[in-house]
């Protein structure tokens, strides 16, 4: 298929849908997801459309709301939420911080669950009302809407005075050379201040995400303990972050 074809083909689908996921153009294409990014990117140059994480989505459409977020690769958070359930057990105290795959991951726990879970995540709320076992802890803060998160000078403030057997991150971005980013620098800085108040660090992140960077460095890849992603352990996708002394999940 000639380039011109594919980036036809390309925009037809983010007029019909407002948006569309690297993986699902390439399969719809017959082409590599490597192919769909370099031709998304032609597009975005040219103001077509607008390249996010994981995908595109039409300039009328951006920037995606909380719930079109949560909507995106819902198979891939439930493969994520799966492996991470595994990561409670023996954990008293927990740290949830905000992120899409936060909601499919709580909605796993088991509803007998018992230990401490402390959040600035607001979204997950609604889902920890039937569990009974939890003590709930919600961080202040100001309210970020789109990320329908707390965040600021209060909320670290109040993240310094817990400490954590775990902390599970939700991943902005990870690239295996330099690290995990941040797309929003308040986010970010709660991230690094649970990050030195847990013993154990556990990133979840979907493929979507990996090698790809944003503007607000978190920490180093080496910082963390265990990475938890949709693919196999095994996926030679992951080679890059085998150099590292971390678990992959």
């Amino acid at each position: 298929m000639l380039k011109e074809e594919r980036f036809d083909h390309i925009l037809k689908v983010i007029k019909a849908t407002n948006k569309a996921s690297f993986e699902a153009l390439a399969l719809s294409l017959n082409v590599s997801e490597d192919t769909v990014r370099r031709d998304i990117e032609v597009l975005a140059k040219s103001g077509l459309l607008v390249k996010v994480r994981g995908g595109a989505i039409s300039p009328s459409a951006s920037p995606l709301s909380f719930q079109d977020r949560a909507d995106m690769f819902p198979d891939a958070k439930k493969v994520i939420a799966l492996k991470a359930q595994q990561q409670l057990l023996g954990a008293k105290t927990v740290f949830i911080d905000g992120g899409t795959t936060m909601l499919a991951f709580v909605s796993s726990i088991p509803i007998d669950a018992s230990f401490r879970l402390i959040t600035n995540n607001i979204a997950l709320l609604p889902l920890l009302s039937s569990h009974h076992g939890l003590e709930v802890i919600v961080l202040g803060g100001n309210y970020n809407r789109s990320t329908q998160t707390n965040v600021g000078v209060q909320t670290c403030l109040e993240a310094q005075k817990y400490q954590a057997d775990v902390y599970f991150m939700g991943a902005c971005s990870i690239d295996s050379q330099i690290g995990i980013t941040a797309s929003i620098q308040d986010e970010g800085e709660v991230k690094k201040i649970l990050m030195a108040s847990a013993r154990k660090t556990i990133v979840l992140s979907n493929k979507e995400k990996l090698e790809t960077v944003d503007f607000f460095k978190v920490c180093e890849l080496s910082t963390i303990d265990t990475l938890i992603t949709d693919l196999p352990s095994n996926d030679p996708v992951l080679d890059n972050y085998r150099k590292f002394d971390i678990e992959i999940l």
